[in-house]
């Protein structure tokens, strides 16, 4: 047993931390102590449950109702609200889309409404679920939806309409009052997905509201697993009223077994995730949550001050929430560069690529881990950007630009794929460079669409 452990941490020694700080994507760090052991706990009291049927196991309906309840108070619910705990906030937002889609069963091919800057889950539950999906611009420069444009999109096919708060992209949120309004005005659904900011906005100072205590707002995602600081996956999916929700449920009593009954995409689902988030919430409680929200929002609002005093950088948009994309003002390096540049400083900022107004930048998901250490992240994000000029911007040659120009996604043969790969400095067996701006100045100049099959290639060449 201790060998085996041991082998599991000498593993877990390769990946990013995910305590301290220094990722600022994927993890959320508390940096409470105990926190860890508590969640731990919990997790192994309960994980050999099963929350298939709450009948059997009456401990988890009481936990479920208890997070369901803290989440519904947090986020402007009645007595009325109610709602189901799901692994994520994808699976929140998929079953949001399902729940709108079949509550319409007379609209023969039914469509949803959704900001260009909306999360890539809702085109996700698309695919799944055959909801044509209705892309609206967004502000060119704050990056938030425009209600007007919303509102012409809607149609007699629209069964959902979709906000954030805030988008991930940028932390901004939309105008939720005037998107709900529209939505309800066509008698549509209006989700508003506060995955990322429903734990943190109630407790910021300026915040249009966002929650149901908007008139038009149905329903609401909000994970556990980020502001909540809860082990990942935990997220809640809230609906103003029973009603809203019936239609989330999946029954099925057509074959020789147990009639299966399911609130979320899961059937079988083990108790652990749920236990450690309820005993997570317990703990820190509302005074708690509100301490933890108030040291993330101040420290990004002394990186985003500090990073627009940063020359060369630019912070876009006007984030309201803890969430910074930081984009280059010049034209003497890319910020490609700079990710590799602070990785080797001992810090992960996520690349993100271009599309639409926003141009390529760097993703800071800003925790109260970060409280108190602006500065490091500072002197080093500065370090960074001075290493980036002195090398310059990544340049791709000519004709390797041609060659995926040339490239249809839907015809990629494994030649092409494993020509991109050399172009991009990386053997046959997908392990990643340590540096990768080659390799992201090289995804920036494919289409979306080729992005999207070059990235199905690689992970399948991961997972082989």
């Amino acid at each position: 047993m201790t060998d085996v452990l041991a082998e599991l941490r000498a593993l877990r020694a390769g990946d990013l931390p995910t305590h301290g700080g220094r990722t600022l994507a994927y993890v959320y760090d508390s940096a409470l102590p105990g926190l860890d052991e508590l969640a731990a706990s919990a997790h192994a009291l309960a994980s050999s449950v099963n929350g298939l049927d709450p009948t059997a196991f009456p401990s988890l309906l009481r936990l479920e109702n208890d997070v369901v309840r803290t989440a519904a108070r947090l986020l402007g619910g009645t007595a009325g609200t109610v709602g189901a705990v799901t692994s994520g906030g994808t699976e929140s937002c998929l079953l949001a889309v399902v729940a709108a889609r079949d509550s319409r069963p007379g609209v023969a091919s039914p469509s949803m409404v959704l900001p260009e800057t909306a999360h890539a889950a809702f085109h996700k539950a698309a695919h799944y679920f055959g909801v044509r999906a209705v892309p609206v611009p967004v502000d060119p420069v704050t990056f938030r939806a425009d209600p007007a444009a919303v509102a012409a999109a809607i149609d007699d096919s629209t069964v959902l309409v979709v906000a954030s708060a805030p988008s991930y992209a940028h932390g901004v949120v939309d105008p939720v009052a005037e998107i709900a309004a529209a939505a309800s005005s066509r008698g549509v659904r209006c989700h508003v997905d506060a995955c990322i900011g429903g734990w943190v906005l109630p407790h910021a100072e300026g915040v249009a509201p966002f929650d149901f205590s908007v008139p038009g707002v149905t329903s609401i995602s909000v994970d556990l697993h980020k502001y909540a600081y809860c082990p990942k996956g935990t997220s809640v999916l809230l609906h103003a009223h029973a009603d809203l929700r019936r239609s989330q449920y999946f029954a099925s009593a057509a074959w020789p077994g147990y009639t299966m009954l399911n609130p979320t995409t899961q059937s079988t689902r083990s108790g652990g995730p749920l236990a450690a988030a309820w005993a997570v919430l317990r703990h820190v409680g509302d005074d708690g949550y509100r301490e933890l929200a108030r040291r993330a929002l101040e420290s990004t609002r002394v990186l985003r001050a500090g990073i627009e005093e940063v020359d060369g950088l630019r912070v876009l948009g006007a984030p309201e929430a803890t969430l910074l994309a930081v984009a280059a003002d010049r034209d003497d390096f890319d910020v490609f560069t700079v990710a590799d540049e602070m990785k080797a400083r001992n810090w992960y900022v996520q690349p993100q690529f271009a599309f639409g107004p926003s141009p390529a930048n760097l993703h800071l998901t800003v925790t109260a881990a970060n409280s108190g250490h602006e500065q490091e992240l500072l002197d080093d994000l500065r370090a960074s950007v001075a290493a980036a000029v002195g090398a310059g911007p990544v340049e791709v040659a000519p004709e390797v630009l041609g060659f995926i120009g040339s490239l249809d996604p839907g015809a990629l043969t494994p030649a092409e794929f494993a020509g991109l790969l050399s172009a991009a400095g990386m053997g046959g067996e997908g392990v990643l460079p340590e540096r990768m701006a080659t390799v992201n100045a090289l995804l920036a100049a494919a289409s979306p669409a080729l992005r999207e099959r070059l990235l199905v290639e690689f992970l399948g060449a991961l997972y082989s």
